[in-house]
């Protein structure tokens, strides 16, 4: 989305809060393909204090991409301290990202890939938009589905045919005030479908009898942005419980980072105009790295705000990408350029840095 001279170039990644990295990740890779290493670190995140209790906690993170297109996933451990569960069962139409989805070539192949792996997937079925579709939940308990890719960077070679993150399901409390946030401030403009069901042929859910509103919304065509090309199209779904239970947090009594999906993370270009629209719209950063981070192998500038229902959505400005570590090759664009997306060659270069 282009407005007020900041780009909205896609979902670069969605955040993972787990209790082992390398673990899980190797899991991913398996399951998904999300095999291309962009960094790796260990530091401590003295931005993030609102969020942790006050206090500086140390982590590592690592950021990894399917070259085949789609957001990544920065997969996060709290090193200085036990990454924490929810202390209750966090159902269907808890507040926050309770899915993220990915994308594929083929979903009943995806769905039989992720069943000879042993994974616990659920049935393969049709959406209410009639597209096939399957739900599927990682060893960390953190559900994931699969849906039919839109747009695509390549082929995508792994043998589960997926590409990257192609979006998310979130909970949300008011409908009305969620769905001016998503459409009006993130971009996603366009109604695919808007539904009250329940969830209960799907198997999948405890509290999946319940009744929901569903609305899915998209953007028709891939944005504007040096990454654009490669992040492609993608889709947020917001459900709200439309029966008397209450919905809860989340990431209640809990910290960012904790155990779960811990944001929703978009790429940027033009940090200070989308600061400026944030503060007009009423959602305010409530973090700000300012100038640059630096991750070691990647640097930029971070920022969060908070939904209607206060989960986090990131914003990350790329100014450094690795693209050869071996050699020290790096993309800088920290002083801006006036392509609309960066050449697709420059970009299948980061595959490079692919880890089996």
């Amino acid at each position: 989305m282009k407005n007020n001279n900041f780009h909205l170039n896609g979902i670069q990644q969605m955040g993972i809060g787990v209790p082992n990295v390398q673990e899980i990740w190797s899991w991913y890779r398996k399951a998904f393909g999300l095999d291309v290493r962009i960094f790796e670190e260990a530091a401590p995140a003295p931005l993030m204090t609102r969020y942790t209790g006050g206090e500086v906690h140390h982590r590592t993170a690592t950021l990894a991409l399917n070259m085949a297109g789609g957001g990544g996933f920065e997969i996060w451990q709290f090193t200085s301290r036990p990454t924490q569960k929810a202390d209750f069962e966090i159902q269907l139409g808890d507040l926050g990202v309770f899915i993220c989805k990915i994308k594929s070539e083929d979903v009943l192949h995806t769905h039989r890939h992720l069943s000879q792996m042993g994974a616990d997937v659920s049935q393969a079925f049709k959406d209410p938009a009639g597209r096939w579709t399957c739900y599927v939940k990682d060893p960390n308990g953190n559900y994931f589905q699969i849906v039919e890719g839109r747009s695509w960077f390549g082929k995508s070679k792994h043998p589960s045919k997926c590409g990257g993150v192609a979006g998310a399901v979130i909970g949300v409390s008011d409908m009305t005030k969620s769905l001016d946030f998503y459409k009006n401030l993130l971009g996603f403009d366009t109604l695919i479908y808007d539904k009250n069901e329940t969830f209960d042929d799907y198997q999948f859910f405890k509290r999946g009898q319940e009744l929901y509103r569903r609305v899915l919304l998209t953007h028709l065509k891939e944005r504007e942005g040096y990454f654009a090309q490669l992040l492609g199209i993608t889709e947020i779904e917001l459900i709200q419980l439309e029966t008397p239970i209450k919905a809860r947090p989340i990431f209640e009594n809990r910290f960012w980072g904790d155990w779960g999906f811990i944001h929703l993370c978009f790429d940027v270009q033009g940090m200070e105009a989308l600061k400026e629209r944030c503060a007009d719209f009423g959602t305010p950063f409530t973090v700000d790295s300012d100038n640059s981070f630096d991750m070691g192998e990647a640097a930029g500038r971070f920022s969060y705000i908070e939904d209607p229902d206060g989960y986090w959505i990131e914003f990350v400005e790329t100014h450094k990408v690795p693209v050869f570590k071996k050699l020290g090759l790096y993309l800088n664009l920290k002083q801006g350029s006036k392509l609309k997306h960066l050449p697709k060659w420059m970009l299948k270069a980061m595959g490079i840095n692919r880890v089996k």
